[in-house]
């Protein structure tokens, strides 16, 4: 087996909040426990809303967590010619093409099929594009998208979840997606998985949001010939009223910040955020550092979303009912 290399990939947007450093937290476990590496990635390439500050609560909040990374942090804005340089090979080995459609249109053929009352997908104009057609169009100046090429027989990606089992979606659900805009910039979904090749990694520990993207990067990890990471998709962490659990909405408390600024131990957070999603065959509720390194497990890691159940204003949110 090789070795053990998983990573945290936060986007530098907002706040360091509970469900963002479970996920560093479970993927640090696992590292720990098979003598792994643990990598910190910031994926800070919406220059428009990644911010200084933000890259510093992260990096302040796993510090005072103890979650301490082996490598990085990396920024995933450095490696954007690496991105491109993927887009461009996708596309000379036949297995991307430019499109050119403008946003009007997509926009009108988005709203026809919201009329027609039937879910909208790219209808691959420009993949049947003539070489001839494309020539002339690039002479005309006008801009393009790269667009992956999605198979198109009855077949589907299929892969083991280490958590939900196996997860099966066929290629005519998945449209034609970008992985290039027109500006030149790679798209997440490019970069990602172009990062996580180099980076070596070899388990992917992310929030079930993420499953959505999960078959899209199957197909580019494929097609650019790369070795497939295991991925677990870990169950969302909402509020009691089933909701996702955001700063906006419930305000400081679901931050990272707001436990370390009212003296809150950071292992005692540690402890709690660990069993919100996960459990162990004797039910333990307390661990020291090391006892939980060596409990983890993905076989505790539970389906289901896991209720953080605070409720505002209740004077018994921090106290024994």
């Amino acid at each position: 087996m090789h070795q053990v290399r998983v990573r945290f990939a936060p986007s530098p947007t907002g706040y360091l909040h509970i469900g963002g450093a479970r996920t560093a937290l479970y993927n640090w476990l696992f590292a720990k426990k098979h003598n792994g590496i643990f990598i910190l990635r910031i994926e800070d390439t919406d220059v428009d809303r990644s911010t200084q500050e933000s890259i510093d609560e992260i990096l302040d909040g796993l510090r005072w967590l103890g979650i301490t990374w082996d490598e990085g942090p990396y920024f995933q804005s450095s490696f954007i010619s690496e991105h491109q340089k993927a887009a461009q090979h996708l596309l000379a080995t036949g297995y991307a093409y430019k499109c050119f459609c403008t946003k009007q249109e997509l926009d009108h053929k988005r709203e026809q099929a919201l009329k027609q009352k039937i879910d909208y997908k790219y209808d691959k104009t420009c993949r049947r594009l003539s070489p001839e057609d494309i020539q002339q169009r690039e002479a005309q100046g006008i801009p393009y998208v790269i667009r992956f090429k999605v198979p198109e027989d009855d077949g589907s990606v299929v892969f083991e979840d280490l958590v939900y089992g196996r997860i099966e979606k066929k290629y005519s659900d998945i449209e034609d997606f970008v992985i290039l805009r027109s500006d030149g910039k790679p798209l997440y979904v490019l970069s990602n998985a172009v990062d996580d090749h180099r980076d070596r990694i070899t388990h992917v520990f992310r929030g079930q949001d993420g499953l959505a993207n999960t078959p899209k990067q199957i197909l580019l990890y494929q097609a650019l010939g790369y070795s497939l990471p295991q991925f677990a998709h870990m169950s969302l962490t909402l509020d009691t009223k089933r909701a996702k659990i955001s700063k906006r909405k419930h305000g400081e408390v679901v931050t990272v910040k707001y436990y370390k600024e009212r003296g809150f131990l950071p292992w005692a957070l540690c402890n709690f955020l660990a069993l919100l999603g996960w459990s162990n065959p004797e039910s333990r509720e307390f661990f020291t550092r090391e006892e939980l390194i060596q409990a983890f497990s993905i076989e505790g890691i539970s389906k289901s979303n896991a209720i953080f159940n605070y409720v505002p204003g209740d004077p018994k949110n921090w106290t024994d009912p």
